[in-house]
């Protein structure tokens, strides 16, 4: 199919069936002859080769993922290719591309002519949720380096098989949980780990981050004429779409999202799990919530507590989508608590330390670039240079998964008792009492509303896998649908 140049895109892209056909244009100055010498050396991790990135899913973070790699010269990479589902959504991809580097880029919309394509170094992954993880394996079994936004999976044992895949295939898999590559918090995490606040025996992560009502809708939606809902769809159940937004909304389905604990919510859990310097599954977890303020399609927790116990510590997890007060001025971000201290952390690159008595010790601050750390390793072929290494995207994207296996499995009941149902744990008592006085701050009538009371389940760390559970084991993975399907081992 011949090239296209700018005219014919903007001319193409607006209209629906214009859209559509740009899912088999290739339009690229870039798209030279493969195995080049050139491209063969980037694969050899040539210092001075250009890379060339492919970058899926341009909607959300996808747009970072570009402004990041398009025409960088520090980094010496291009956006070669951008992909997406939806061709509505990939204009303004294309126009950031075309602003940072010379010459046009190819437009798809199926990912798999991605990974066909042999000149392609790196591909990244801004898909919704459900399609992280086999996204991530197929371009490593086609030869690419993956950059994996969080949470890297969908489900427990779908993200163990990304990290058995980058491990077996010598690639380079970084997770997008960016925090990691900045110095401010690197530096307050080790200063958790130093012994300055004394042993830390709780970590405290935060999500308070208002999410409104998505709405009700009283029958199936279309969705856009623009999207190849098929492939929308991927390892997903393909249902009618029962929500009026297809985009960002999957994020409250259980089907495609994972709650917010999943969403802004996995940066925190990976810092928390972090800082208690934890790199295996806990030893039990219980969840309780529920969706409140409002009735609409949205199906996951908007205020959430989860408890997960590590014998020696626990982290807990608290998710409010309703207004709300902070907590030590933390509203999305972490806390430590030492036994001669606490350590904040109000966002993905501060720290400050405490002590007991609330008096100022440390500050640290410093921004750091995620995708310069990935280069760095992907140039050199080694993942132990990586900041978030898959590995650990998985294990903080499972503790996820875990929190909402034990609240999905819970029973609904009324709040009478809410404070006791983590019995004597009284940093867990804490955190619910709060979620409670929380609900009653957003004048939820709580005598005559109920919440959901997790099972408490019982892992096997080495195994990641619940004991004796056998609804909480079915729930560790998904039925996936044909030719889309998570491979079982690598």
């Amino acid at each position: 199919m011949r090239p296209i140049d700018r005219r014919d895109f903007v001319r193409i892209s607006s209209t629906a069936s214009g859209l559509l056909a740009l899912a088999a244009v290739e339009c690229s100055a870039f798209a030279g002859e493969k195995g080049t010498a050139k491209e063969e050396a980037a694969r050899t991790g040539d210092v001075n080769s250009q890379l060339r990135v492919a970058c899926i899913g341009v909607n959300g973070r996808g747009k970072d993922h570009v402004g990041g790699f398009a025409g960088n010269k520090k980094l010496n990479t291009v956006v070669t290719t951008i992909c997406d589902a939806d061709m509505a959504v990939v204009g303004p991809a294309v126009k950031a591309v075309e602003s940072r580097q010379k010459g046009f880029v190819n437009v798809t919309q199926d990912l798999r002519r991605v990974l066909d394509d042999k000149s392609i170094d790196i591909v990244t992954i801004a898909t919704p949720n459900h399609w992280h993880s086999l996204a991530a394996i197929w371009a490593m079994q086609a030869g690419k380096h993956v950059y994996v936004e969080k949470p890297v999976s969908h489900n427990v044992r779908e993200g163990r098989m990304v990290v058995e895949f980058a491990r077996k295939l010598g690639m380079i898999c970084q997770a997008g949980t960016q925090s990691r590559s900045q110095p401010g918090m690197r530096q307050a995490i080790d200063y958790v780990h130093s012994g300055k606040i004394g042993k830390v025996d709780v970590a405290v992560g935060l999500c308070y981050k208002r999410r409104k009502s998505i709405g009700k809708v009283n029958s199936a939606t279309r969705p856009p004429d623009s999207c190849d809902y098929n492939l929308w769809c991927g390892p997903a159940p393909k249902k009618p779409l029962m929500r009026e937004k297809l985009h960002y909304d999957w994020h409250w389905v259980w089907d495609t999202g994972c709650g917010d604990i999943g969403n802004q919510g996995i940066h925190e859990m990976d810092k928390a799990r972090w800082g208690l310097g934890k790199s295996e599954l806990p030893n039990s977890v219980m969840s309780i919530g529920g969706r409140f303020g409002y009735v609409d399609d949205g199906e996951t927790a908007n205020t959430q507590v989860s408890v997960f116990d590590y014998g020696d510590c626990e982290l807990i997890f608290e998710v409010r989508g309703l207004p709300t007060e902070k907590l030590k001025d933390v509203g999305v971000g972490n806390i430590f608590y030492g036994s001669e201290g606490y350590v904040v952390c109000p966002n993905n690159s501060t720290g400050i330390a405490f002590d007991k008595d609330g008096k100022k010790l440390e500050e640290f601050k410093g921004d750091g670039n995620h995708y310069a750390n990935f280069v760095e390793a992907v140039r050199a072929r080694k993942p132990e240079l990586l900041n978030a290494d898959i590995l650990e995207g998985h294990l903080s994207s499972a503790l996820c998964h875990l929190g909402n296996i034990s609240y999905r499995l819970g029973t609904e009941t009324s709040f009478t008792s809410a404070e006791d149902v983590f019995g004597n744990d009284k940093s867990a008592r804490d955190s619910t009492k709060r979620m409670v006085e929380h609900l009653s701050n957003n004048k939820i009538e709580l005598d005559s509303t109920k919440f959901r009371v997790g099972r408490k389940l019982k892992i096997d760390p080495k195994t990641e896998s619940f004991l004796e559970d056998k609804d909480a084991i079915a729930m560790l993975t998904r039925e996936y649908r044909k030719g889309f399907v998570v491979p079982d081992k690598a």
